[in-house]
């Protein structure tokens, strides 16, 4: 059996540090998004990003938090909403070399998700 991309990537030490960049050098700046997480205690919100993606990227299943569609209750996301973030997600794996290729199959994951975060 191959290596998952979870651990491809670097595991959960790896992660934790996309997540940070994601967050405090590209969404937060972004003024397309960073509105959203306004009232966010971003400790938190973090802590569960990072192991959403590690689950999603074939890592163990930590995450407990509530479905993409109750998470996004209520915010009305749009699809430039979406594509913002899935833009910055491709960014802060880039800025730490993730490969083309690893990080388009990460994103195609993301992508099926799609309508569980729109229009809620």
């Amino acid at each position: 059996m191959g290596q998952t991309l979870y651990e491809k990537f670097g595991g959960e030490e790896a992660i934790t540090k996309v997540v940070d960049y994601f967050y405090e050098e590209l969404v937060l700046k972004d003024e397309t998004v960073q509105h959203f997480f306004e009232n966010t205690d971003m400790e938190k919100q973090k802590r569960h990003q990072a192991k959403f993606i590690s689950f999603a990227l074939g890592g163990p299943n930590q995450y407990s938090g509530k479905s993409m569609a109750k998470a996004h209750e209520g915010m009305n996301l749009q699809p430039a909403h979406f594509q913002a973030i899935a833009t910055h997600l491709h960014d802060a794996l880039a800025h730490f070399g993730v490969q083309e290729h690893d990080i388009q199959t990460a994103l195609d994951k993301v992508a099926t998700l799609r309508d569980d975060i729109l229009y809620k």
